[in-house]
């Protein structure tokens, strides 16, 4: 049967107008009692069995921090990583750092992956995501590129983010170089535009399936005060019911496992979103939320167990 892992984009937003503490992560008065300082990972793994990693974008992690993770989780949690930003947005790169992005090679594929190493040995290790933006279009410089890619991290589970619409404008080409180094061409739910790419929601490997929902948040999607407020988006229930179809229509297309990342982060609007998404799966919904959560997520009445008033969980 296809294993089928819902959670979230990252589970670390202390800070910004949409800072899930006090929201998803209790009030401190409301926190544990007894297991010294609060561990917001540790609380995210008591209600999903994954998350995508967004850090990796912009820092490579020590292999120490990897490690720590994997120690912090339940022996099934699975981490998703994206990819660092040298490897798709060398702009980006050279902006933040000022270094030459066209010295990418080896060494830089061999720090990741000495990185990623705990996890992986560890069994928590899911997908690698390669993200592109919307400027990376389908031309024959970006194919070399790609495939490239796709060769240096061929020995691990990765999803590929094509935004432009000629990777969909030429679908056979673009599911047959991905699907030569089994990678998951990711499906995306984000606002649409003339040059936006278009998806079926289908599943274009049977190793693994990756769908990752950015909220439809058109009018601040381009122009916005904060990057966060691009993800200030709550899908309602009738809107999550595709997805859970596309995720019950790939159980029967026998992928050996699938992968949903909610991206509208904003104020925890995508802890709501995966948590509605389990129970229109029929996954059990584990973990407490406070009821402050409850009362800004209406949707989640009578789906999950709040909080007590009074922490009365043993440590971990």
């Amino acid at each position: 049967m296809t294993a089928i892992r819902i959670g979230t984009s990252g589970w670390s937003y202390p800070t910004g107008d949409g800072t899930w503490n006090g929201i998803f992560y209790p009030p401190p008065g409301r926190r544990p009692k007894g297991t010294g300082k609060f561990d917001d990972l540790r609380f995210y793994a008591e209600h999903f069995d994954t998350v995508e990693v967004n850090s990796t974008f912009y820092r490579i992690p020590t292999a120490a921090t990897a490690a720590s993770w994997a120690k912090r989780t339940p022996a099934r949690f699975e981490f998703s990583l994206k990819l660092f930003q040298k490897f798709t947005h060398p702009e980006m790169f050279h902006r933040a750092t000022g270094a030459d992005p066209l010295d990418l090679g080896q060494k830089d594929v061999d720090d990741f992956r000495t990185a990623i190493d705990p996890l992986a040995s560890a069994g928590k290790l899911g997908a690698l995501l390669a993200q592109f933006p919307a400027s990376f279009k389908n031309e024959p410089h970006t194919r070399g590129y790609l495939e490239w890619l796709l060769q240096q991290f061929r020995e691990h589970d990765v999803a590929v983010e094509l935004r432009h619409r000629s990777w969909s404008d030429q679908p056979d080409d673009t599911m047959k170089l991905l699907s030569e180094f089994g990678a998951a061409w990711t499906q995306i739910d984000e606002p649409k535009f003339r040059l936006s790419i278009r998806q079926n929601l289908l599943p274009n490997v049977s190793t693994f399936y990756y769908l990752r929902l950015h909220g439809r948040n058109a009018a601040q999607w381009w122009a916005h005060d904060k990057s966060e407020d691009r993800y200030n988006y709550l899908y309602s229930a009738s809107e999550l019911e595709p997805f859970a179809e596309a995720l019950e229509e790939v159980t029967k297309r026998e992928v050996r496992k699938a992968y949903l990342y909610a991206n509208n982060h904003f104020s925890a609007k995508s802890v709501a979103n995966a948590a509605i998404l389990r129970h229109q799966l029929g996954q059990d919904l584990p973990g407490e939320y406070p009821d402050e959560m409850v009362e800004r997520y209406p949707d989640l009445k009578g789906l999950v167990k709040i909080l007590p008033a009074t922490p009365s969980r043993k440590p971990s």
